[in-house]
């Protein structure tokens, strides 16, 4: 039905018009279709009728309606605020811990890179050119005649691409005493007596050749007065003898300089890498 006075739509039961206040007079009220109900989120203050959203005065009393505030207050937006930053920072510190976590594992595959003697580890060392050498020999000595002088050495597990590199020189202890000599034939002989052979043999090879036989080298110089040690090790474990010969010589000892050094394709110190290789053998790695 409709006020007789606005001419609002009025639920039915209404006494009181929901907009101007006027009474309900049935008998000239008007009926017409009357919209969808409402949801109904008020109350009177007065009589506690149940109001339709929207009501201005009661449909039984009459009473006007004072209506909530429908807009947030500042407190409620500025609690609002402050949810929304803590929200977006949770998913940054997950970000941040999940980078450094990459890079401590990025540091600790470089160190494996660089001190590991895996197979693995060796052709990286290779591929980015790091070396480091082992001194075998450096010092000046002599060898007596029909005698021969070695030095050994051992290659550790895993080792590939190791070459035992240096130079040799050898000289007659009475020397000074040829270079007097105004003979050229004396001078030839004196030049024979200054050569020295030079080897570098496995263990099982150095056995044979010590016993007297012919035995497979890793280098051989030849009778040479001086030359150049360059040859690459076979890969893995092993234990090695750079050998200098004097057997063939009747009477002359021989003095010799000469510097040998074990070419790794790895920089980084051997007392430094055992102490690594035993961090890595603690964590069974």
């Amino acid at each position: 039905m409709l006020c007789t006075k606005c001419a609002v739509n009025l639920p039915e039961g209404s006494e009181f018009c929901l907009k101007c206040g006027q009474p309900v007079n049935r008998a000239r009220a008007t009926t017409a279709a009357l919209p969808p109900a409402t949801i109904a989120v008020l109350a009177c203050s007065k009589c506690g009728a149940t109001l339709p959203d929207g009501a201005q005065f009661c449909l039984k009393c009459g009473k006007p309606v004072s209506l909530p505030p429908k807009t947030p207050t500042i407190s409620e937006r500025g609690a609002t605020e402050q949810v929304i930053p803590s929200q977006v920072a949770r998913p940054k510190r997950k970000l941040s811990r999940l980078l450094w976590l990459l890079l401590a594992l990025f540091l600790v595959a470089i160190l494996w890179a660089a001190t590991s003697d895996s197979p693995y580890a060796q052709g990286i060392q290779e591929l980015v050119g790091w070396k480091h050498d082992q001194t075998v020999l450096q010092t000046p000595f002599s060898v007596s005649p029909h005698n021969f002088r070695y030095y050994k050495f051992s290659l550790p597990q895993g080792s590939m691409h190791v070459a035992v590199v240096g130079q040799f020189s050898a000289a007659s202890e009475d020397s000074k005493s040829d270079n007097d000599r105004k003979n050229s034939d004396k001078n030839k002989d004196k030049d024979a007596d200054s050569n020295i052979e030079v080897y570098v043999l496995s263990e099982p090879a150095f056995t044979v050749w010590q016993n007297g036989y012919a035995a497979s080298s890793v280098y051989e110089s030849g009778r040479v007065s001086q030359g150049t040690v360059e040859a690459e090790l076979p890969p893995g474990a092993g234990i090695y003898y750079l050998v200098f010969s004097n057997k063939f010589a009747p009477k002359a000892a021989k003095n010799v300089n000469a510097t040998v050094l074990l070419r790794y394709k790895n920089w980084v110190p051997e007392s430094f890498r055992r102490i690594v290789d035993r961090f890595w053998n603690w964590l069974g790695l």
